[in-house]
């Protein structure tokens, strides 16, 4: 099993969350999220100057088994993407093991 980590644009979220259902990936977290990115000059919108220094993202955690993380990072990538700056980062790290609390599975049967 995979967890993976999202940082989203705010403004791409629903075409994300549609993507990940329509590769059955119908469960994973997300909360909203501010970091610091790469993009060090402010954007000026009708005379006003904004910074861009402090970013709103979303953030999403998923869990997958291992022959259904590319599946997942596909959908991420293609339906998040917009090639400017920003877009988002995905991480991918190990999960040892998991459990569904109420039937007590654990595994992959978990996850679904």
């Amino acid at each position: 099993m995979k967890k993976i980590e999202a940082i989203i644009r705010k403004s791409k979220f629903e075409l994300v969350k549609e993507a990940l259902h329509n590769v059955e990936v119908n469960f994973f977290s997300y909360w909203d999220v501010t970091g610091v990115g790469n993009e060090k000059e402010g954007h000026v919108y009708r005379g006003i100057s904004y910074s861009t220094t402090e970013i709103q993202r979303r953030y999403l955690s998923i869990v997958v088994n291992d022959d259904f993380v590319q599946t997942t990072v596909d959908a991420i990538v293609k339906s998040a993407a917009t090639d400017k700056v920003g877009d988002g980062k995905i991480f991918i790290l190990p999960v040892e093991e998991a459990y569904r609390i109420r039937t007590g599975e654990k595994g992959g049967k978990s996850l679904n």
